[in-house]
């Protein structure tokens, strides 16, 4: 089976952690997925931790979260940026309502904290941030990868091969 009608949004700010950007993108890609990204002005070029580049398809204000099937967030420090614009939070809170997958890994729970989607849910993060997302609601596990329904959670880099797949795995199963 094939994701050829889905459309992905991957968010984007400065300094995402690079491979927690483009790994989960590419696999996403790689099952058949059109994956876009979105940052705060279309066209704006961002610069991961480790200097790697990518442009925004689209604004956030542009996304329409009815055609999204998903929602990749990355982590790195971009997410402290992310979840200071209110289009992002609406987005998520619009994807979090519909249970639309929504993947996030390592710092990445800062937006969904902000987007106040967290209370008793099950997530797994960055150890870095265990307190943010407890304090926000979630039970948090030391695990590779935790599915609570539509939230696929992930902790950091070596986690990204389960975590992508969960990610597919779950656009997949709402495509049946």
């Amino acid at each position: 089976m094939s994701l050829h009608n889905e459309l992905v949004i991957c968010l984007l700010d400065d300094e995402c952690e690079d491979l927690e950007l483009w790994y989960p993108v590419y696999r996403t890609r790689e099952a058949g997925a059109t994956v876009l990204f979105a940052g705060p002005e279309k066209g704006k070029t961002h610069i991961g931790k480790y200097g790697v580049p990518a442009t925004a398809d689209l604004s956030f204000a542009e996304v329409d979260s009815s055609k999204v099937s998903g929602l990749l967030i990355p982590g790195g420090w971009a997410p402290d940026k992310l979840r200071r614009y209110p289009e992002v939070l609406e987005l998520v809170q619009q994807m979090d309502k519909a249970n639309k997958p929504i993947g996030q890994i390592c710092h990445a729970g800062w937006v969904l904290i902000s987007a106040k989607i967290l209370n008793n849910r099950k997530v797994t993060s960055t150890p870095g941030i265990r307190d943010d997302m407890e304090n926000a609601g979630a039970t948090w596990f030391d695990e590779p990868v935790v599915v609570d329904g539509n939230l696929i959670s992930a902790r950091r880099p070596p986690d990204l091969p389960p975590y992508a797949k969960a990610f597919v795995d779950a656009l997949m199963e709402r495509m049946n």
